[in-house]
């Protein structure tokens, strides 16, 4: 006898969902980009380093920005003061980072990384590099430089 199905069974074996209404949305197609990087992520960097994907993101700004502060660093990647403080309290924990005080301001707090940091921040860069290299094979060199560039100015559209 032939089994009736029932409405939505069934859904996992039919590949792909519809996504016309979808398609020409940045904001969802970033959303589903963000899913593949993220697998990328964890399994080169997050789970073999013990590195959560804002953390690692701390750490290279800081990194490139010696010295910058954490109102800066919250400014630049648009959360609140209390978070930036929850994340550099655990890279200073775990040694990766430093604050120093400023000599004209007390009050005021300059972010560095420590050599464990700096090591750690080399290598985890070099992994994704080579990881997304091997997991985004859908983009060539090329497609792959013009993808970055196009959402660096997406990034830069914020107020």
């Amino acid at each position: 006898m032939a089994r009736k199905k029932d409405e939505g069974a069934g859904d996992l074996d039919q590949g792909r969902m519809d996504e016309a209404m979808l398609h020409d949305l940045v904001g969802y197609q970033l959303a589903q980009a963000q899913i593949a990087t993220l697998a990328v992520f964890y399994g080169s960097v997050g789970r073999p380093l013990d590195l959560r994907h804002v953390e690692y993101t701390v750490l290279a700004l800081i990194k490139e920005n010696p010295a910058c502060t954490p109102a800066r660093l919250a400014k630049e990647l648009a959360v609140t003061a209390g978070n930036i403080t929850m994340w550099v309290d655990r890279l200073v924990q775990r040694e990766l980072v430093r604050r120093e005080a400023s000599v004209s301001d007390r009050r005021v707090q300059h972010l560095h990384v420590t050599p464990k940091g700096e090591a750690l921040v080399t290598a985890a860069t070099r992994q994704l590099l080579e990881g997304e290299r091997k997991r985004i094979t859908a983009l060539s060199p090329a497609e792959r430089a013009l993808l970055v560039e196009l959402l660096h100015k997406v990034a830069t559209c914020r107020d």
